[in-house]
């Protein structure tokens, strides 16, 4: 094994709060070593990010580190103690961003809005290299072309805003390493993307890793990417590291019942449920869509011209029977969101129709919609962001049921404890307010008002993307004992493989506003025939560490 770069001993963290001191952190000790690649796993409230950022000595407030130490270079001559320095001090800043570099996950909120990618690299290179600012433009463009960013030149003068979500993390990784770092810190970087843009994502990594041989702290909940990267695995849970080993012993003869249950999850994605129920063969249609189509133009000037048209959904068609689960798959920018909010009529298409039980909902007048979205409902991608926070949750799941004028009263409240008990949450919990809830919990309040009108088709839009896998087999799970007991038809948009093979019965795979692929999901996953298909399936990372660089990567190059 090589010489450490960062030691971690024994450390405490905690928060004060009212009740005293809260400790999130109990006496973790763990090594990153040079040219290798740590992998931190556990679920979410398990201390992966507080774990990151004490190393850079950035416990958010009111954290506090009350117990044991951080050593950089703990074997050489100038041994740093990186918890003993003043958080705001020159030592720690000239550590951070440089000799430290840290991705963070959600690169939207961590890249400044108003200002261009290139000033955002360029200030981070000259508050630690002696350059003019000439000399670290050049820098920052060298960057931008290290991580595969197209015409770097121009690049370096664009907004985050302008670019797609993989480019946009490239943009943090060509920020957190262009001052060369010798440890790069990666908290969930491409948990945001899609496998593809992923895959794209860990190559790189693994390629500037290798030029600059430094040492990864790779934060992630993703145990497919955990073996297609990491050296050594390190396990958390509720603040304490309860499994540290190389990442063949980990997968192969994991010890603590924790990692045994993480790793069950996983298998357990990797087949179809158990417990789902097929649509008879003669179901009849609940849906059909026809030549579905919606462009977004992009207009400038004073004139307000059309320069650019999106065709997000490009004239798509596909049917849907009763009691059926169909997944739409695809990469980011594909359309799959703007289909389903276009069948939900949260945006208006511009061509073709929606026929739902014999009214097509494209045409349809306020009051046919207003029916029609009783028995359609939409489950959002980010729990948080889609219910109101200032709304109690009994509020946010009788909601639908006020505004339809289905109960009041003691009838609405027995309604919302009955909605609560299905979900698996305890109904004393409907006078607290979404933050005190986890994601978990927030998904399954989400799924509740979802269902709360007892709908016959649900749209749901990346449920599961922002969840743990020990969790996210429970939301789906959860989803299939609803669907067996309402006769539930589900249209689930989703990126994630292993998600749409647990969940759905066939599966419609999209590329730039078209569906190139659809069929049953066995035979899509297991014999594709599309080369999108054969390449999107060649990005998913094989939760096997012993088969690691044994599948061969397609690319999709669309023919002119």
């Amino acid at each position: 094994m090589s010489k450490p770069v960062i030691q971690i001993e024994n450390l405490n963290v905690g928060f004060n709060v009212r009740q005293g001191m809260l400790d999130v952190l109990h006496g973790i000790s763990f090594d990153l070593h040079r040219g290798k690649t740590t992998c931190v796993v556990g679920e979410s409230g398990s201390g992966k990010s507080v774990t990151a950022r004490t190393i850079l000595n950035m416990v958010p407030r009111p954290g506090v580190i009350n117990g044991g130490r951080i050593l950089f270079n703990p074997v050489g001559g100038d041994t740093i103690e990186l918890t003993a320095l003043d958080p705001r001090g020159r030592e720690i800043r000239s550590i951070r961003g440089g000799r430290v570099g840290m991705i963070f996950q959600e690169p939207m909120s961590s890249l400044s809005p108003v200002h261009t990618i290139g000033s955002q690299i360029v200030e981070a290179i000259r508050l630690h290299r002696d350059v003019s600012k000439k000399e670290a433009k050049q820098m920052a463009v060298d960057s931008l072309r290290q991580v595969e960013i197209p015409n770097p030149e121009k690049a370096v003068d664009r907004y985050a805003f302008e670019f797609s979500g993989g480019m946009r993390q490239r943009a943090m990784i060509a920020m957190a390493l262009a001052c060369r770092p010798e440890v790069l810190i990666a908290d969930e970087p491409t948990t945001a993307l899609d496998v593809t843009t992923q895959a794209e994502i860990l190559d790189l990594m693994k390629k500037l890793q290798e030029e600059l041989g430094m040492a990864i702290m790779f934060i992630t909940h993703d145990m497919g990417v955990v073996a297609e990267i990491a050296d050594e695995v390190v396990v958390m849970e509720r603040g304490h590291v309860v499994e540290v080993g190389d990442c063949d012993r980990i997968f192969n003869a994991p010890e603590h019942p924790y990692t045994q249950k993480l790793l069950g999850a996983v298998k357990r994605l990797e087949e179809p449920a158990a417990a789902k129920v097929r649509p008879a063969g003669d179901a009849p249609e609940i849906l059909k869509v026809r030549d579905l189509q919606l462009h977004f133009e992009k207009r400038e000037g004073f004139m307000q011209r059309v320069t650019d048209v999106t065709r997000a959904v490009d004239g798509i068609s596909f049917d849907l029977k009763k009691g059926e689960a169909l997944g739409i798959v695809g990469e980011s920018g594909s359309g799959k969101t703007t289909v389903g909010r276009c069948i939900a009529r949260v945006y208006d298409p511009q061509g073709g129709s929606v026929d739902y039980e014999g009214r097509d909902l494209v045409h349809a007048g306020k009051e046919e919609l207003r029916q029609s979205r009783q028995q359609i409902r939409m489950i959002f991608q980010d729990p948080f962001a889609s219910l109101n926070p200032r709304m109690t949750v009994k509020q946010l799941i009788a909601e639908p049921l006020i505004v339809n004028g289905v109960a009041q009263g003691a009838e609405l409240d027995a309604r919302v404890a009955k909605l609560l008990t299905e979900v698996g949450l305890d109904p004393g919990m409907m006078e607290r307010y979404p933050h005190a809830f986890s994601g978990g919990q927030r998904q399954r309040i989400v799924v509740a008002r979802a269902i709360a009108l007892e709908p016959r088709l649900v749209i749901a839009d990346e449920p599961t993307s922002a969840l743990d896998v020990s969790i996210r087999t429970q939301v789906l799970d959860l989803l299939l004992k609803l669907q067996a007991e309402m006769g539930l038809s589900f249209i689930f948009i989703s990126h994630d493989m292993a998600v749409i093979r647990y969940f759905c019965d066939r599966v419609a795979v999209m590329y730039r506003g078209k569906i190139v692929e659809i069929g049953e999901t066995e035979q899509i996953i297991t014999d594709p025939q599309h080369p999108y298909t054969k390449a999107l399936l060649s990005s998913v990372p094989i939760s096997d560490p012993a088969l690691r660089g044994t599948r061969q990567r397609h690319r999709y190059v669309e023919s002119a």
